[in-house]
């Protein structure tokens, strides 16, 4: 507790220890109690702070408490008493209550606190205001000797007695000065004057022997954290300025570095706390000692701001290492993936696949090209890093121009090599793209030469399945043989067509050095094909002019003589043997025109023909016979 807390409190004297002991050595506490100001609160918060006092050997003594309640009410005692056992009862061994005579011949029936010691934990002792007691003179108190008395009790002793104070002071032997001692008063009082003065002087010289010490101890301490900066710490940064050649290396040089930054973290320390201690010999320094003190701080700051810049620029310069080798190690990595895929033999089933395969291929090449432009970038930050100039003169903390021009040399052959791994990646990757796109011809032209055969296939089952009628007259099946020249044509182009995409299959297989079903199958069935088209086409050409003779002498009947109709006949005869007749392809099998509803459909025009040369010849018949009867 703090006295200022409660110094109103004190102020009041509710109660004081005043210095005198009791025959066992123990503190006596005396409690003057005034009807019209004791507050119990405030003297509990008295006791508090006096029995915060004494240290803990006095307190095992003992207190000896004196409840002076002449002026006070006999109840206030009683709650002085009752409260003194729930503030210091393991403390207090005897409580004295003073009280006039009269006060006790009237109470004592109604007294009873002897009856209660084991309750109270302490002796209550009554005392009168005239009983005789004993004091020892030389434990009383100045402050005190108008308040209340000092008392010391034997051990032997049930009841400590109380006296009066006043009665004490007056009967002890007064002090007078004698004449000699007024004569040497002047006297001593120069010498007292001398000895202060010398006393003064001595403190000086102490106080400037010690601040001369703090500076001393200052300059040492500065002198101890620049020497090493300058010296082992500088050493440390010089012969470290590797940058490693591999992630695995830098991280190793990064571990390195932040053990350097540890030593010189104690010693940054040793700087904040000299810092500090200048700051406060400046404040309170003279003009000779300020001039040093500065100087010693502006040297030491120099030093520790230099050394820390230094400390910051190689770590920068490691951050940038390992994200430049971060940077070429995926680089590598993706330049091996795209090297693995150039190197691997592309067999792809289809077209797809090989759009597929130049899509990735395409993406791997762009990637590169992107890590290649960032590892360019990382290099150029490191470079520029590592050749950052010095806020200060370089002599003073050059590193070895040899490892340093070893790191700007590596970091260019490394950029150098991977541009040089990336051009000839892309030299593949064109050689590769110039053959996945022949891949992609060689596949389209062999789907196309498909193609071309299914159509010459679907061009000849439309020849036999719907090329069957062959005019009724001679200008529907002139027009018919015009059609089908057409149609012959168009489909002498598609073969055509077919053909020239097999060459160039089998020139794209020889630049490949691959094989191809064009050269097995494709060609083999347009071949097959083309000539089953060619025996129909020129079996339906024969048929339509052999349709378009019949058709044409059929329709002059009226001035054809009778021997004319022999021809005709023999015409119409022969057209109908040939359309009932199958078409024989080259390789023996057998097809007909239309089914045999078609078939007998066209037969039925020109057996519809053939009875009008038969009626043309009974005619004639007619004629002639008719003739013979009118010459005879």
């Amino acid at each position: 507790m703090e006295a200022n807390s409660i110094l109103p409190i004190l102020k009041k004297k509710l109660a004081f220890l005043s210095g005198g002991k009791d025959r066992r050595s123990g503190l006596i506490l005396t409690i003057p109690l005034n009807s019209d100001q004791t507050s119990m609160e405030e003297l509990s918060a008295t006791l508090d702070y006096l029995l915060s006092i004494p240290s803990e050997k006095c307190k095992t003594r003992g207190f000896t408490v004196i409840v002076d309640g002449r002026r006070s009410q006999w109840n206030i005692v009683k709650t002085v008493v009752l409260m003194l056992q729930n503030v210091i009862p393991a403390e207090v061994s005897l409580v004295c209550v003073v009280k006039p005579d009269e006060f006790w011949d009237k109470k004592v029936t109604h007294f009873c606190f002897w009856k209660e010691k084991d309750r109270l934990g302490f002796e209550v002792s009554p005392l009168s205001q005239h009983t005789h007691t004993h004091t020892h003179t030389h434990t009383h108190t100045e402050s005190f000797k108008n308040s209340l008395f000092y008392l010391c009790r034997s051990a032997d002793c049930a009841l400590l007695p109380s006296f009066d104070p006043e009665t004490v002071l007056q009967s002890a032997p007064a002090w007078c000065p004698m004449e000699e001692e007024l004569l040497a008063q002047p006297q001593v009082m120069k010498l007292l004057d001398s000895l202060r003065e010398q006393y003064t002087k001595y403190q000086e010289l102490c106080r400037q022997r010690s601040k001369r010490a703090q500076l001393d101890e200052v300059h040492a301490k500065v002198l101890q954290v620049v020497n090493w900066l300058q010296g082992p710490g500088s050493e440390l940064l010089k012969t470290h300025q590797a940058i490693g050649d591999s992630i695995r290396a830098a991280q190793a040089l990064q571990q390195k570095h932040e053990e350097i930054e540890s030593q010189h973290s104690e010693w940054f320390a040793v700087y904040m706390e000299l810092n500090q201690q200048i700051a406060a010999l400046l404040s309170a320094g003279e003009e000779e000692e300020v001039v040093e003190l500065k100087a010693l701080q502006q040297q030491l700051s120099d030093v520790c701001y230099r050394q820390a810049s230094q400390l910051e620029t190689r770590q920068n310069v490691l951050q940038a290492a390992q994200i430049f080798h971060s940077t070429t190690q995926e680089l590598s990595q993706q330049l091996d993936g795209l090297l693995g895929m150039l190197c691997a033999d592309v067999s792809p089933a289809d077209g797809a696949s090989i759009q597929q395969n130049l899509k990735l291929l395409e993406e791997k090449l762009q990637t590169v090209e992107s890590g290649l432009g960032s590892l360019r970038q990382k290099g150029t930050v490191l470079l520029e890093q590592m050749c950052t100039p010095w806020p200060w003169p370089l002599e003073e903390t050059e590193s070895p121009a040899g490892e340093q021009q070893d790191n700007v040399q590596h970091i260019q052959a490394v950029m150098e090599e991977m541009e040089l791994r990336k051009q000839r990646c892309e030299d593949m990757v064109d050689v590769r793209r110039l053959k996945m796109l022949q891949m992609v011809q060689l596949f389209k032209c062999e789907e196309d030469a498909l193609q071309a055969v299914e159509w010459l296939s679907e061009l000849l089952d439309a020849l036999l399945k719907t090329h069957v009628r062959l005019g009724d007259d001679s200008q529907e099946t002139k027009t018919m043989l015009d059609k089908h020249k057409k149609f012959v044509d168009v489909a002498q182009s598609t073969y055509d067509y077919g053909r020239q995409l097999l060459q160039a299959t089998v020139v794209l297989c020889q630049s490949l050095r691959c094989t191809t079903r064009s050269s097995g199958d494709t060609l083999p069935r347009l071949n097959r094909v083309w000539k089953q088209f060619s025996v129909t086409a020129d079996e339906r050409q024969q048929r339509l002019e052999l349709a378009l003779n019949f058709h044409t002498v059929a329709e002059r009947l009226v001035c054809v003589e009778a021997e004319a109709l022999d021809d005709v006949d023999t015409l119409g005869k022969t057209l109908l043997d040939r359309i009932s007749m199958p078409v024989i392809f080259p390789d023996g099998s057998e097809q007909f025109f239309g089914s045999p509803t078609d078939t007998a459909a066209a037969a039925e025009g020109v057996r519809e023909r053939l009875l009008l040369v038969e009626e043309r010849r009974l005619q004639l018949q007619e004629a002639r016979l008719g003739n013979d009867e009118t010459a005879l």
